[in-house]
């Protein structure tokens, strides 16, 4: 079994429980780890033969685009898709930042993360 990662994608949306955040919006960054047999692709060289990045990447923008009050509902939405969109997928693994949340201090980032 393979852990394949993509990293850091950056995506401005519009989530979170107060009104500004739905209005204002805000900067997120999402990592996805998968556990996925490669064996086959480590043999071919064929890209059929894994999951695409390009892929799972568009999967993670477009549930990145529907507003949700909450980091735990759009989370668990790509983790259920990329386990729906790419069967071969064993274990999905998400971490969402919500960078500079609005909390009345300083901090970097709040996140969640799932795994199924």
């Amino acid at each position: 079994m393979s852990v394949i990662s993509i990293e850091g994608m950056d995506f401005f949306a519009y989530h979170g429980h107060f009104k500004e955040e739905q209005v204002i919006g805000t900067k997120f960054r999402c990592d996805v780890f998968l556990e996925v047999d490669t064996t086959k692709a480590e043999q071919t060289d064929n890209l059929q033969d894994t999951v695409n990045y390009q892929e799972v990447f568009k999967v993670v923008k477009a549930e990145m685009s529907v507003r949700s009050y909450l980091l735990e509902h759009v989370g668990r939405r790509i983790v259920e898709r990329i386990k729906n969109d790419f069967p071969t997928v064993k274990k999905v693994r998400l971490k969402i930042r919500k960078l500079n949340p609005p909390l009345g201090g300083k901090m970097d980032f709040v996140s969640l993360e799932l795994e199924s």
